[in-house]
């Protein structure tokens, strides 16, 4: 599974990459397959309507956007679906540039890979008004209100290590004996500006120092593989993982709160270009009705389905639909 949201020190050669695959005819879809039925209660406020969606290509993007596809053309919409673009940039590209209407975004993307800023703010809402206000000044996009979901880094251990050791938040793992203080990451987490050294100083057991977390303690591997390393607790206790992955619930991980709240929120969000939303008005509450149902275990579900059972992200998003009542064949 590809990582989760575009990183800085990516994203410049994927958007110069991009600017080629957007140009002259579009932005190609993976698939560009989604199940098309009507409402529950036979309504088509967008009859009439012409939207294009796009999604990242990773597996929790593509099923956003399908998940949207579905649920807008059901609204009776003509939906063009370009999801699964390849990388961050050329989603986000097609959109600035007036190809794509409709991608699901993450608070913390928006503020550090898209704006530049460097403060962490903890709050989810304080983080997404900032966006939303920046992105409708400087782009002319409205996101609107986030999902109920986090997308965001953690630290999870097994079951059977977070209860032996009593661990349920980071500062407890502090007060763990040396010994115990293991952790996996992969190289770009540990090389972070605002990844694993300074969390490792923000909750005091800084890395190599005294009382720390020594050099031995940190086993560098790729992301993949830190699951199923934490599962079974060899060679870390502690491991990187994204809290909406589907490996997290599968493995019965236990994800350690964040108490002193480093983490940055990466709140699942629609973004629309605010010319689509002012000509179609009723989309921004069908996709508020989408997002109040999704949460983290929701979305380790949803994810679970497509990487660890192997279904298409277009069946499992519409089988969601149905399983909510917000969609019948």
């Amino acid at each position: 599974m590809t990582s989760r949201r575009s990183r800085i020190t990516t994203a410049v050669a994927v958007l110069a990459a991009s600017v080629m695959l957007v140009a002259g005819c579009g932005l190609v879809s993976s698939s560009g397959t989604f199940t098309k039925g009507s409402l529950a209660d036979g309504q088509k406020p967008l009859d009439g309507a012409k939207i294009v969606v796009t999604s990242k290509s990773f597996t929790e993007g593509v099923l956003l956007g399908k998940i949207t596809a579905s649920y807008l053309a059901s609204a009776g919409a003509e939906v063009t679906d370009l999801t699964g673009a390849p990388g961050s940039a050329s989603s986000r590209q097609a959109q600035l540039n007036g190809d794509a209407d409709i991608l699901w975004e993450y608070t913390g993307t928006g503020w550090v890979t898209y704006q530049g800023q460097t403060e962490t703010i903890a709050d989810p809402t304080e983080l997404w008004q900032k966006v939303r206000d920046i992105e409708k000044k400087t782009h002319d996009l409205d996101w609107l209100p986030p999902a109920n979901f986090n997308d965001t880094y953690a630290f999870a251990a097994s079951g059977p290590t977070a209860k032996r050791l009593n661990v349920k938040t980071l500062s407890d793992v502090a007060k763990l004996p040396e010994r115990d203080r293991t952790f996996c990451v992969d190289d770009e987490f540990f090389s972070r500006s605002d990844g694993f050294l300074p969390m490792l100083e923000k909750y005091g057991i800084p890395y190599n120092a005294p009382n720390g977390v020594p050099e031995r303690n940190v086993t560098r591997m790729d992301a993949g593989v830190i699951y199923t390393s934490v599962a079974k607790s060899a060679p870390c206790n502690f491991g990187e993982v994204y809290t909406t992955d589907g490996r997290v619930k599968n493995l019965s991980l236990t994800v350690l709160d964040d108490d002193k709240k480093y983490f940055l929120p990466y709140s699942g969000t629609a973004v629309l270009r605010a010319s689509i939303n002012e000509k179609y008005p009723n989309i921004a509450p069908l996709i508020a009705e989408i997002s109040k149902r999704l949460t983290d275990s929701l979305m380790q579900d949803l994810n679970g389905k497509v990487d660890i059972d192997g279904q298409d992200p277009a069946t499992v998003a519409w089988d969601w639909l149905k399983s909510e009542k917000l969609v019948k064949s």
